[in-house]
């Protein structure tokens, strides 16, 4: 395939998609990769004051607050952080899709009232609005998702609604309209195809910012909760102990800085060999 030839022409994309690989396998298998279950509390796994041990023969990376192995923690908390990410995505670029193409295709006094809906939650800051509607219905693995989809639909929407109304004045289309051909047809035969390059961009790079925008959200304790690890909210538990037990934090951290740039770096590389317009701009 073209793009992927192109995209493992370029050393940073094969350095993102290496990490992105080696994340997801970790957590597929879990299980089998993790040095112990990440729920048990062992007896010697605080020093005689209480407070986590650092890295060790027994325990790689410490352990934490209560006793637990950091490792497999770490190791399990890939799952949550990678589900949450995609899954979330998933459906914020459908939603965006969605509304972003009937908007486009449709206009009129519908079309109008989408975007305008589209406008009123391009207003809010989406941060604090995942942060209100978190904390409104409840933090969950499932909410989390949701909430993260809610926020997050909007650019997606808008590109896919200017792409749309430029596709819809093309010579193709006002063919298919003369044959008679129905509103869906035109939207998913027709349409969609058209869009799918733009869409496989922002879906790439929104896992980044919805990987992101999860860890804030456990960070604060309004997303995923425990015990279910995941890597925000590893680094909420381990904040007290910043200053004796740096690990806590840095660890998990470093784990969100990879994953979000190296699907940075996957979705600038495909926004650069799909968009006309900044092909070759390297």
């Amino acid at each position: 395939m073209p793009v992927l030839k192109a995209l493992l022409r370029r050393k940073l994309v094969l350095l993102g998609l290496f990490i992105i690989l080696v994340f997801v396998i970790v957590a597929v298998f879990a299980p089998w990769i993790a040095p112990y279950a990440p729920d048990v509390q062992f007896d010697d796994g605080l020093d005689d004051i209480g407070a986590p041990l650092g890295p060790n023969a027994k325990f790689w990376l410490g352990t934490d607050t209560l006793g637990r192995d950091f490792l497999s923690r770490l190791i399990f908390g890939s799952r949550a952080t990678l589900i949450v990410a995609i899954v979330a995505n998933t459906f914020a670029v459908a939603i965006g899709v969605l509304i972003g193409v009937t908007a486009g295709y449709v206009r009129g006094p519908l079309g109008n009232l989408m975007m305008r809906f589209t406008d009123l939650m391009t207003a809010f800051p989406a941060l604090l609005l995942a942060i209100l509607l978190a904390a409104l219905i409840g933090p969950s693995l499932s909410i989390v998702m949701v909430v993260i989809a809610m926020v997050n639909w909007v650019q997606v929407a808008r590109v896919t609604y200017t792409e749309t109304i430029s596709l819809a004045e093309r010579d193709f289309i006002t063919a298919e309209r003369s044959l008679g051909a129905g509103t869906a047809r035109i939207l998913f035969k027709h349409m969609l195809p058209h869009v799918v390059p733009t869409v496989i961009v922002y879906g790439t790079l929104g896992i980044a910012t919805t990987s992101l925008t999860e860890a804030t959200l456990s960070f604060l304790g309004i997303g995923v909760q425990p015990p279910i690890a995941s890597w925000g909210n590893m680094a909420n538990e381990g904040q007290t102990y910043f200053d004796s037990a740096p690990w806590l934090v840095f660890f998990p951290s470093v784990c969100i800085a990879f994953l979000a740039l190296s699907f940075n770096l996957v979705g600038d590389a495909l926004r650069d060999i799909l968009d006309p317009t900044l092909r070759g701009r390297h």
